[in-house]
Protein backbone atom coordinates (compact mmCIF):
# COMPACT_ATOMS: atom_id res chain seq x y z
CA UNK A 1 0.00 0.00 0.00
CA UNK A 2 2.47 2.36 1.07
CA UNK A 3 4.13 1.75 -2.78
CA UNK A 4 0.73 2.33 -4.30
CA UNK A 5 0.44 5.72 -2.29
CA UNK A 6 3.93 6.98 -3.12
CA UNK A 7 3.74 6.07 -6.56
CA UNK A 8 0.13 7.73 -7.19
CA UNK A 9 1.34 10.83 -5.17
CA UNK A 10 5.03 10.65 -7.36
CA UNK A 11 2.17 10.72 -10.48
CA UNK A 12 0.10 13.61 -9.41
CA UNK A 13 3.78 15.76 -8.88
CA UNK A 14 4.57 15.13 -12.30
CA UNK A 15 0.86 16.15 -13.81
CA UNK A 16 1.42 19.07 -11.61
CA UNK A 17 5.03 20.18 -12.78
CA UNK A 18 3.95 19.09 -16.34
CA UNK A 19 0.74 21.68 -16.09
CA UNK A 20 3.10 24.35 -14.40
CA UNK A 21 6.02 24.23 -17.52
CA UNK A 22 2.53 24.49 -19.80
CA UNK A 23 1.55 27.82 -18.39
CA UNK A 24 5.03 29.75 -19.05
CA UNK A 25 6.74 30.08 -21.67
CA UNK A 26 10.22 31.59 -22.69
CA UNK A 27 11.49 32.10 -26.44
CA UNK A 28 15.24 32.68 -27.71
CA UNK A 29 14.92 34.13 -31.45
CA UNK A 30 17.30 36.77 -33.62
CA UNK A 31 17.91 37.97 -36.43
CA UNK A 32 21.36 38.00 -38.41
CA UNK A 33 22.03 40.02 -41.08
CA UNK A 34 24.78 41.67 -43.27
CA UNK A 35 25.48 43.31 -46.76
CA UNK A 36 27.98 44.54 -48.63
CA UNK A 37 28.05 48.61 -49.72
CA UNK A 38 28.92 50.65 -52.46
CA UNK A 39 28.85 54.42 -50.91
CA UNK A 40 28.96 57.83 -52.97
CA UNK A 41 29.47 60.51 -50.64
CA UNK A 42 29.21 63.67 -52.65
CA UNK A 43 31.74 62.14 -54.88
CA UNK A 44 33.87 60.35 -52.60
CA UNK A 45 33.41 56.55 -53.32
CA UNK A 46 33.73 53.95 -50.39
CA UNK A 47 33.05 49.82 -49.92
CA UNK A 48 32.28 48.48 -46.78
CA UNK A 49 30.50 45.39 -44.61
CA UNK A 50 27.82 46.39 -42.65
CA UNK A 51 24.92 44.73 -40.49
CA UNK A 52 21.45 44.83 -40.28
CA UNK A 53 20.33 46.35 -44.18
CA UNK A 54 17.32 44.04 -44.11
CA UNK A 55 15.99 43.93 -40.66
CA UNK A 56 18.54 44.64 -38.10
CA UNK A 57 20.87 41.67 -36.35
CA UNK A 58 19.56 41.16 -32.70
CA UNK A 59 19.32 38.48 -30.72
CA UNK A 60 15.89 38.61 -28.43
CA UNK A 61 14.31 36.57 -25.17
CA UNK A 62 10.58 37.16 -24.99
CA UNK A 63 8.46 34.88 -21.93
CA UNK A 64 4.82 34.55 -21.06
CA UNK A 65 3.08 33.31 -18.10
CA UNK A 66 -0.60 32.48 -17.64
CA UNK A 67 -1.92 34.03 -14.28
CA UNK A 68 -5.45 33.00 -14.96
CA UNK A 69 -8.34 34.54 -15.82
CA UNK A 70 -6.87 35.75 -19.11
CA UNK A 71 -3.98 37.29 -17.30
CA UNK A 72 -0.33 37.27 -18.71
CA UNK A 73 2.75 38.22 -17.22
CA UNK A 74 5.05 39.49 -20.65
CA UNK A 75 8.35 40.80 -21.03
CA UNK A 76 11.05 41.19 -24.02
CA UNK A 77 15.11 41.39 -23.57
CA UNK A 78 16.29 42.52 -27.32
CA UNK A 79 20.00 43.12 -27.87
CA UNK A 80 20.80 45.15 -31.26
CA UNK A 81 24.39 43.95 -32.52
CA UNK A 82 26.70 44.41 -35.42
CA UNK A 83 27.13 41.29 -37.43
CA UNK A 84 29.85 42.17 -39.53
CA UNK A 85 32.40 43.34 -36.39
CA UNK A 86 30.08 41.49 -32.91
CA UNK A 87 30.18 44.87 -31.42
CA UNK A 88 26.43 46.33 -30.00
CA UNK A 89 24.61 48.25 -32.43
CA UNK A 90 23.89 52.04 -32.01
CA UNK A 91 24.71 52.32 -28.35
CA UNK A 92 28.33 49.95 -27.32
CA UNK A 93 26.92 50.69 -23.36
CA UNK A 94 23.04 49.70 -24.00
CA UNK A 95 22.97 45.84 -23.75
CA UNK A 96 19.67 45.83 -24.78
CA UNK A 97 19.19 48.68 -26.86
CA UNK A 98 16.19 47.30 -29.41
CA UNK A 99 13.51 46.60 -26.49
CA UNK A 100 13.90 45.60 -22.35
CA UNK A 101 10.34 45.30 -20.87
CA UNK A 102 7.71 43.81 -18.31
CA UNK A 103 4.28 44.12 -18.03
CA UNK A 104 0.93 42.65 -17.88
CA UNK A 105 -1.24 41.01 -20.93
CA UNK A 106 -5.05 40.99 -20.45
CA UNK A 107 -7.09 39.15 -23.84
CA UNK A 108 -9.74 41.42 -22.91
CA UNK A 109 -8.29 44.16 -21.84
CA UNK A 110 -5.22 45.15 -23.54
CA UNK A 111 -1.25 45.11 -22.56
CA UNK A 112 0.36 47.66 -19.75
CA UNK A 113 4.53 47.05 -19.86
CA UNK A 114 7.23 49.13 -18.41
CA UNK A 115 10.55 49.60 -19.82
CA UNK A 116 12.19 50.34 -23.11
CA UNK A 117 9.84 49.86 -25.85
CA UNK A 118 8.46 50.99 -29.06
CA UNK A 119 6.77 54.05 -29.49
CA UNK A 120 3.45 54.16 -30.76
CA UNK A 121 4.29 56.58 -33.09
CA UNK A 122 6.78 54.09 -34.61
CA UNK A 123 3.69 51.53 -34.80
CA UNK A 124 1.31 53.80 -36.71
CA UNK A 125 4.43 54.66 -39.31
CA UNK A 126 5.43 51.05 -39.63
CA UNK A 127 3.06 49.30 -42.18
CA UNK A 128 3.15 52.05 -44.48
CA UNK A 129 7.06 51.87 -45.22
CA UNK A 130 8.45 49.90 -47.86
CA UNK A 131 11.20 49.33 -46.33
CA UNK A 132 10.09 48.85 -42.93
CA UNK A 133 11.50 51.09 -40.79
CA UNK A 134 14.45 49.27 -40.99
CA UNK A 135 17.30 51.46 -39.02
CA UNK A 136 20.17 51.63 -41.27
CA UNK A 137 18.84 51.46 -45.35
CA UNK A 138 15.44 52.77 -44.97
CA UNK A 139 15.17 56.43 -46.34
CA UNK A 140 12.50 57.26 -43.49
CA UNK A 141 14.58 56.66 -40.87
CA UNK A 142 17.15 58.45 -42.80
CA UNK A 143 14.85 61.48 -43.38
CA UNK A 144 13.14 61.27 -39.39
CA UNK A 145 16.51 61.17 -37.78
CA UNK A 146 18.71 63.05 -39.56
CA UNK A 147 19.76 66.64 -38.77
CA UNK A 148 21.29 69.91 -40.32
CA UNK A 149 22.58 73.40 -39.05
CA UNK A 150 18.80 74.74 -38.58
CA UNK A 151 17.53 71.73 -37.02
CA UNK A 152 19.97 70.81 -34.36
CA UNK A 153 17.59 71.82 -31.61
CA UNK A 154 14.43 70.25 -33.26
CA UNK A 155 14.13 66.58 -31.64
CA UNK A 156 12.72 63.76 -33.52
CA UNK A 157 10.84 61.17 -32.10
CA UNK A 158 13.39 58.17 -32.52
CA UNK A 159 11.89 55.26 -32.94
CA UNK A 160 11.35 54.02 -29.28
CA UNK A 161 11.81 55.36 -25.74
CA UNK A 162 13.48 54.60 -22.39
CA UNK A 163 11.82 54.97 -19.41
CA UNK A 164 8.81 54.34 -20.92
CA UNK A 165 5.04 52.85 -19.60
CA UNK A 166 3.05 52.02 -22.71
CA UNK A 167 -0.66 50.92 -22.86
CA UNK A 168 -1.80 48.97 -26.04
CA UNK A 169 -5.76 48.21 -26.18
CA UNK A 170 -7.21 44.85 -27.64
CA UNK A 171 -7.69 45.06 -31.73
CA UNK A 172 -11.62 45.41 -31.70
CA UNK A 173 -12.86 45.03 -35.28
CA UNK A 174 -9.63 46.55 -36.75
CA UNK A 175 -9.51 49.36 -34.32
CA UNK A 176 -6.39 49.56 -31.94
CA UNK A 177 -5.58 52.20 -29.48
CA UNK A 178 -2.15 52.66 -28.15
CA UNK A 179 -0.83 54.88 -24.84
CA UNK A 180 2.71 56.19 -23.96
CA UNK A 181 4.21 58.29 -21.56
CA UNK A 182 7.80 58.14 -20.96
CA UNK A 183 10.37 60.13 -18.17
CA UNK A 184 13.35 61.45 -19.40
CA UNK A 185 16.73 59.99 -20.31
CA UNK A 186 20.37 60.15 -21.29
CA UNK A 187 22.66 58.24 -23.57
CA UNK A 188 26.27 58.61 -24.63
CA UNK A 189 26.38 57.75 -28.69
CA UNK A 190 26.38 58.56 -31.22
CA UNK A 191 26.44 61.36 -29.37
CA UNK A 192 25.69 62.81 -25.65
CA UNK A 193 22.03 63.86 -25.62
CA UNK A 194 19.37 64.21 -23.07
CA UNK A 195 15.96 63.61 -24.32
CA UNK A 196 12.43 65.17 -22.18
CA UNK A 197 9.69 63.52 -20.77
CA UNK A 198 7.39 62.31 -23.70
CA UNK A 199 3.45 61.55 -24.36
CA UNK A 200 2.86 59.60 -27.40
CA UNK A 201 -0.82 58.31 -28.20
CA UNK A 202 -1.71 56.56 -31.58
CA UNK A 203 -4.32 54.81 -33.38
CA UNK A 204 -4.78 52.47 -36.24
CA UNK A 205 -7.29 50.68 -37.92
CA UNK A 206 -6.50 47.67 -40.55
CA UNK A 207 -9.12 45.88 -42.50
CA UNK A 208 -10.67 45.46 -45.68
CA UNK A 209 -7.09 45.92 -47.39
CA UNK A 210 -7.04 49.43 -45.63
CA UNK A 211 -4.60 50.83 -43.53
CA UNK A 212 -4.43 53.87 -41.20
CA UNK A 213 -2.79 55.02 -38.70
CA UNK A 214 -2.62 58.57 -36.61
CA UNK A 215 -0.32 59.57 -34.08
CA UNK A 216 0.61 62.75 -31.67
CA UNK A 217 3.71 62.88 -29.89
CA UNK A 218 4.61 65.70 -27.22
CA UNK A 219 8.42 65.66 -26.58
CA UNK A 220 9.44 68.14 -23.45
CA UNK A 221 12.90 69.72 -23.59
CA UNK A 222 16.43 68.44 -23.64
CA UNK A 223 20.14 68.58 -24.64
CA UNK A 224 22.90 67.27 -26.82
CA UNK A 225 26.46 67.93 -27.34
CA UNK A 226 27.41 67.95 -30.82
CA UNK A 227 31.17 67.41 -32.13
CA UNK A 228 32.68 70.97 -33.07
CA UNK A 229 30.29 72.77 -30.75
CA UNK A 230 31.77 74.89 -28.15
CA UNK A 231 28.69 74.37 -25.64
CA UNK A 232 25.12 72.06 -25.20
CA UNK A 233 22.80 72.48 -27.53
CA UNK A 234 19.22 73.05 -25.53
CA UNK A 235 16.77 70.96 -27.72
CA UNK A 236 13.39 72.45 -27.51
CA UNK A 237 9.87 71.03 -26.85
CA UNK A 238 8.14 69.36 -30.05
CA UNK A 239 5.27 68.04 -31.26
CA UNK A 240 4.96 65.45 -33.90
CA UNK A 241 2.10 64.85 -35.89
CA UNK A 242 1.77 61.79 -38.24
CA UNK A 243 -0.37 60.85 -40.32
CA UNK A 244 0.09 57.12 -42.16
CA UNK A 245 -2.10 55.34 -45.02
CA UNK A 246 -1.58 51.89 -47.20
CA UNK A 247 -3.52 50.05 -49.38
CA UNK A 248 -3.38 46.88 -50.78
CA UNK A 249 -4.86 45.25 -53.64
CA UNK A 250 -4.01 41.86 -55.37
CA UNK A 251 0.32 41.87 -55.00
CA UNK A 252 0.34 45.29 -54.79
CA UNK A 253 0.36 47.23 -51.14
CA UNK A 254 0.42 50.97 -51.72
CA UNK A 255 2.03 53.23 -48.71
CA UNK A 256 2.05 56.66 -47.74
CA UNK A 257 3.19 58.72 -44.72
CA UNK A 258 3.33 61.93 -43.58
CA UNK A 259 5.01 63.80 -40.44
CA UNK A 260 5.36 67.21 -38.87
CA UNK A 261 7.49 68.29 -36.48
CA UNK A 262 6.63 71.35 -34.66
CA UNK A 263 9.58 72.71 -32.27
CA UNK A 264 8.81 75.96 -29.66
CA UNK A 265 10.07 79.03 -29.97
CA UNK A 266 13.83 78.75 -28.32
CA UNK A 267 14.90 80.83 -24.79
CA UNK A 268 16.26 83.98 -25.80
CA UNK A 269 19.93 84.41 -25.74
CA UNK A 270 19.96 80.10 -25.30
CA UNK A 271 22.34 78.46 -27.96
CA UNK A 272 19.03 76.91 -29.86
CA UNK A 273 17.96 81.10 -30.33
CA UNK A 274 21.55 82.41 -31.23
CA UNK A 275 22.28 79.29 -33.54
CA UNK A 276 18.64 80.04 -35.50
CA UNK A 277 18.69 75.76 -35.04
CA UNK A 278 14.76 75.23 -34.06
CA UNK A 279 13.14 75.44 -37.55
CA UNK A 280 10.08 73.01 -38.05
CA UNK A 281 10.10 70.22 -40.45
CA UNK A 282 8.09 67.70 -42.50
CA UNK A 283 8.86 64.34 -43.76
CA UNK A 284 7.06 62.84 -46.82
CA UNK A 285 7.17 59.13 -48.22
CA UNK A 286 5.08 57.61 -51.07
CA UNK A 287 6.26 53.42 -51.79
CA UNK A 288 4.92 50.46 -52.98
CA UNK A 289 5.76 46.86 -51.95
CA UNK A 290 4.89 44.78 -55.04
CA UNK A 291 4.67 40.71 -54.08
CA UNK A 292 5.70 39.62 -57.76
CA UNK A 293 5.73 35.99 -56.59
CA UNK A 294 5.74 34.47 -53.04
CA UNK A 295 9.37 34.12 -53.01
CA UNK A 296 10.19 37.63 -54.49
CA UNK A 297 9.48 41.02 -53.28
CA UNK A 298 9.51 44.59 -55.05
CA UNK A 299 9.76 47.90 -52.72
CA UNK A 300 9.98 51.37 -54.02
CA UNK A 301 9.53 54.80 -52.52
CA UNK A 302 9.81 58.32 -52.61
CA UNK A 303 10.63 61.31 -50.37
CA UNK A 304 11.20 63.69 -49.19
CA UNK A 305 12.67 65.95 -46.29
CA UNK A 306 11.49 69.94 -46.04
CA UNK A 307 13.48 72.13 -43.26
CA UNK A 308 10.60 75.34 -43.42
CA UNK A 309 11.77 79.08 -42.97
CA UNK A 310 14.99 78.35 -45.18
CA UNK A 311 15.32 76.49 -48.35
CA UNK A 312 17.26 73.42 -47.19
CA UNK A 313 15.13 70.30 -47.82
CA UNK A 314 16.25 66.43 -49.44
CA UNK A 315 14.71 64.28 -51.45
CA UNK A 316 15.24 60.93 -52.90
CA UNK A 317 14.08 57.51 -54.41
CA UNK A 318 14.61 54.06 -53.18
CA UNK A 319 14.64 50.68 -54.79
CA UNK A 320 14.41 47.17 -53.38
CA UNK A 321 14.43 43.75 -53.48
CA UNK A 322 14.10 41.01 -51.44
CA UNK A 323 14.13 36.73 -52.40
CA UNK A 324 13.46 34.63 -50.02
CA UNK A 325 15.62 31.30 -50.41
CA UNK A 326 13.72 30.11 -47.12
CA UNK A 327 11.34 30.45 -44.92
CA UNK A 328 14.18 31.68 -42.28
CA UNK A 329 16.83 33.25 -45.34
CA UNK A 330 16.66 35.54 -47.81
CA UNK A 331 18.69 37.60 -49.94
CA UNK A 332 18.28 41.42 -50.49
CA UNK A 333 19.40 43.96 -53.07
CA UNK A 334 18.96 48.01 -51.82
CA UNK A 335 19.73 50.72 -54.30
CA UNK A 336 19.04 54.74 -52.84
CA UNK A 337 19.84 58.05 -53.94
CA UNK A 338 19.33 61.29 -52.06
CA UNK A 339 19.70 64.78 -53.27
CA UNK A 340 20.36 67.32 -50.49
CA UNK A 341 19.73 71.48 -51.47
CA UNK A 342 21.09 74.09 -49.42
CA UNK A 343 22.50 73.30 -45.54
CA UNK A 344 20.70 69.77 -46.04
CA UNK A 345 22.81 66.98 -44.83
CA UNK A 346 20.58 63.80 -45.51
CA UNK A 347 22.04 60.89 -45.80
CA UNK A 348 21.34 56.84 -44.40
CA UNK A 349 21.59 56.11 -40.64
CA UNK A 350 25.09 55.36 -39.85
CA UNK A 351 26.81 57.25 -42.59
CA UNK A 352 28.20 60.72 -42.11
CA UNK A 353 27.33 63.15 -45.16
CA UNK A 354 30.20 64.68 -46.41
CA UNK A 355 28.90 68.16 -46.07
CA UNK A 356 26.03 70.28 -46.79
CA UNK A 357 24.35 69.87 -50.26
CA UNK A 358 25.83 66.95 -51.49
CA UNK A 359 24.42 64.47 -52.62
CA UNK A 360 24.21 60.66 -51.72
CA UNK A 361 24.03 57.28 -53.68
CA UNK A 362 23.99 53.74 -52.15
CA UNK A 363 23.93 50.28 -53.46
CA UNK A 364 23.89 47.34 -51.00
CA UNK A 365 23.48 43.48 -51.83
CA UNK A 366 23.19 41.27 -48.41
CA UNK A 367 21.65 38.31 -46.66
CA UNK A 368 19.18 37.82 -44.06
CA UNK A 369 18.50 34.78 -41.52
CA UNK A 370 15.90 34.59 -38.89
CA UNK A 371 15.91 32.00 -36.15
Amino acid sequence: MRFIRKSVAGAALAVAASGASAQSSVTLYGVADAFFQWFNNGGTQSWSMRSGGNSGSMVGLKGSEDLGGGLKAVFTLENGFNINNGTFFADSGAMFYRQAWVGMAHEKYGSLTLGRQYQPTFWSLYPTDPFRANEVLSPLAAASTSFDRNTIATQTGGGRSSNAVVYKSPNISGFQLWGMYALAATVTQPYPQTTGNMLDIAGTYSGYGLYAGLSYQFQHAGSKSIPGLPAAVNTVSVEHFTGALAYRFGIVNLQFNYTYHKPQDPAAGSVAARLNAAHPFSVAELGATIQATPADAIEIAGFQRLVRGVHDNSWGIQLGADHALSKRTSLYARAGYIKNNGLATMTWPGLTAIGTGENQTLVGVGMSHRF
